[in-house]
């Protein structure tokens, strides 16, 4: 260990080094990860953090997986959020703004305070996406929210009781159903990998270490 930081667990004191994420250094600290984490990649959402530095007072929320330790940092993960989830036929449902009046009417309480777009770790203007799905505009909700990773911590923030991710899900849901335009090229290739067109190029691929698989994504060639 070159350079070590002070970090505070549930407010218990930990030596750790400076190059760790907040969930490596809980393992390092001893804790066994069963709950609160997942892909370990900053996809699932699963491992959402709050923590503040000493000295400072603004609250900050994270991904404990992405977020590296620093001298001072007093952390405490995020337990499992509860999000209101209805049940819908999504092919049944109205295709308008009725279908958030019925399975949402919570978003219409919302009192324009931000929270939930500070408190987004992935940076997301989740109370603009809220609006459009309060008028409607299925298409520019699905485009606003579409990098959310359905943590909750917008809605844990939310003082009307949104369940901001699952509004921003309808709302895809919708608009890659109805709104957006039959893709005959996505459709092909759907049905290439299903007949097994791909089978040897996906084994391969999975052979590969997570380091090249980045770099592969990276430098992918995005057809237009």
């Amino acid at each position: 260990m070159d350079k070590t930081v002070c970090i505070f667990l549930f407010g218990k004191k930990y030596d750790v080094p400076d190059n760790l994420t907040i969930m490596t250094a809980m393992e390092y600290s001893g804790y066994r990860l069963v709950r609160g984490c997942g892909c370990r990649n900053g996809f699932c959402g699963a491992c959402a953090a709050i923590y503040r530095i000493k000295g400072e007072f603004e609250l900050h929320a994270c991904l404990a997986c992405q977020t590296k330790v620093e001298d001072n940092m007093y952390i405490a993960t995020l337990p499992f959020f509860p999000l209101v989830k209805q049940v819908y036929d999504i092919e049944k449902i109205p295709v308008n703004e009725q279908v958030m009046m019925q399975l949402y009417p919570e978003i219409y309480a919302c009192v324009g305070c931000s929270a939930c777009t500070k408190s987004c770790m992935q940076g997301l203007n989740v109370m603009q996406y809220i609006a459009y799905a309060q008028r409607g505009d299925f298409a520019s909700c699905a485009e606003e929210s579409f990098d959310c990773v359905m943590c909750g911590v917008c809605s844990s923030r939310c003082p009307a009781g949104i369940s901001h991710p699952q509004v921003a899900m309808l709302a895809r849901r919708i608009n890659g159903k109805y709104i957006e335009p039959d893709c005959a090229h996505l459709n092909d290739r759907v049905r290439e990998i299903k007949d097994g067109a791909f089978d040897e190029i996906i084994s391969s691929l999975m052979q590969k270490p997570v380091e090249e698989l980045k770099e592969l994504y990276n430098n992918r060639r995005i057809e237009k």
